[in-house]
């Protein structure tokens, strides 16, 4: 559906994640919005932006992220800003990454596919994720959230709100994969492949960049497993690590259900 996506000059995988069915209700659309970092925000970006009315940003990226790529704001900027600094005394495990790795297709799904497993219990994750939803029962406007690309911490996250919400399970996975954009991905894969040289001194294929930026549903499924083995379901990963009882979900569900 790619009426979701939402075009911007500068900014990335920018869609609203809002207008599916769930259950006997459906998703209001113009409320929940998910994209890429806005460093390379335009002008124009900026006055389309602001257009939108957005009352919250969370950022789920390290502190080190958002150093190197502050994100343009619009004059006259109000919304909350949601982030935080926990974990970085570590060492940003997608730069340690690329230092080992060989740079191969492979590698770069098996380092996907560990970063899932770890994602929903990563200290910085369970506080920024309760605090969207948080975000999401007491706020009156929309929410952006995303993170450096858009795809993977912001693409559970927005997950386990469709999960929430009581969206289908084929429409959770069919609004996760649309960040397999082709034509976003042919776009940006020589910047990238260019930034990880220019890092490593080595020069990894557009086949191996390409996985890099995109998304498999085997991705989501390994941080989904996670959660049902350590807690039983979905529903126990959201009572339990993020604090989500029974009040809390009925007041998401009033702001964010027609």
């Amino acid at each position: 559906m790619t009426s979701r996506r939402i075009a911007f000059e500068g900014i990335d995988n920018f869609r609203d994640f809002g207008d599916y069915a769930a259950g006997t209700r459906r998703l209001r659309s113009g409320r929940l919005y998910r994209s890429a970092h806005q460093a390379r925000a335009t002008d124009a970006d900026l006055e389309k932006l602001a257009g939108l009315g957005l009352a919250v940003i969370v950022d789920l990226r390290r502190s080190n992220e958002r150093e190197r790529d502050p994100c343009r704001r619009w004059e006259g900027f109000s919304a909350q800003v949601v982030q935080n600094d926990i974990g970085q005394e570590r060492a940003d495990p997608w730069h340690e990454f690329l230092k080992e790795s060989d740079l191969s297709e492979g590698s770069f799904h098996d380092y996907m596919m560990a970063y899932y497993r770890a994602l929903p219990h990563e200290a910085r994750h369970i506080d920024l994720y309760r605090r969207y939803f948080e975000a999401v029962a007491r706020t009156e406007g929309p929410i952006l959230v995303h993170c450096a690309a858009g795809k993977d911490r912001t693409g559970i996250i927005c997950a386990l709100t469709h999960h929430l919400a009581g969206v289908h399970d084929d429409d959770i996975v069919e609004d996760y994969l649309l960040t397999n954009d082709p034509e976003r991905i042919e776009a940006r894969a020589p910047v990238l492949q260019e930034m990880i040289r220019e890092e490593t001194g080595r020069r990894p294929t557009l086949g191996a960049v390409r996985v890099a930026m995109s998304v498999a549903p085997e991705y989501m499924e390994t941080a989904f497993a996670v959660m049902r083995e350590q807690h039983g379901s979905l529903d126990g990963y959201l009572d339990e690590v993020l604090g989500l009882d029974a009040p809390l979900r009925e007041r998401i569900h009033d702001r964010i259900l027609g």
